[in-house]
């Protein structure tokens, strides 16, 4: 038996192929889109994933502003977070991220910040992340290819 034919194939920062993908947000459930722009991110659809390589391609979100949050979770889910001082602790709702200024961009991007690993290598993989409200992004250059996020599980 050949054994050299059986070697796993560990990517690295050399061999990876980043692509740029434009995912249309129009009429999407925050947490479904969230965590498959997750898995883009990450890799994990492609075949050469490797856990702690970021393998994954550059997202590009746009209508971002066309998001659906269903049932009554834009008033009564809660974001915690704590300030690191006694009586610290401050709570957002959906609503109130987003009648803040870029607040589309802000909470899709918390979003799928959660659902990435708490590591170093989550800060750089959310920097691949773009998320614009309107249906023009700046990103023409990189001739990105449009998705249909439907098609992925």
């Amino acid at each position: 038996m050949d054994t050299l034919s059986y070697k796993t194939i560990s990517a690295n920062k050399a061999t990876v192929k980043k692509e740029w993908v434009v995912v249309d947000a129009t009429g999407q459930v925050l947490g479904r889109l969230a965590s498959k722009v997750a898995k883009i991110l990450r890799g994990k659809y492609k075949p050469e994933f490797t856990p702690h390589v970021d393998c994954g391609d550059n997202v590009i979100i746009i209508n971002a502003d066309k998001i659906v949050i269903t049932g009554n979770k834009m008033t009564e889910k809660v974001y915690l977070r704590y300030t690191g001082y006694p009586g610290g602790q401050r709570s957002e709702t959906p609503a109130s991220i987003l009648a803040k200024k870029n607040g589309y961009e802000k909470l899709i991007r918390r979003t799928v910040k959660g659902m990435l690993p708490k590591n170093r290598l989550a800060d750089k993989i959310l920097g691949n992340l773009y998320v614009y409200q309107g249906a023009e992004h700046k990103h023409e250059a990189q001739t990105p290819k449009t998705i249909d996020i439907n098609l992925y599980k």
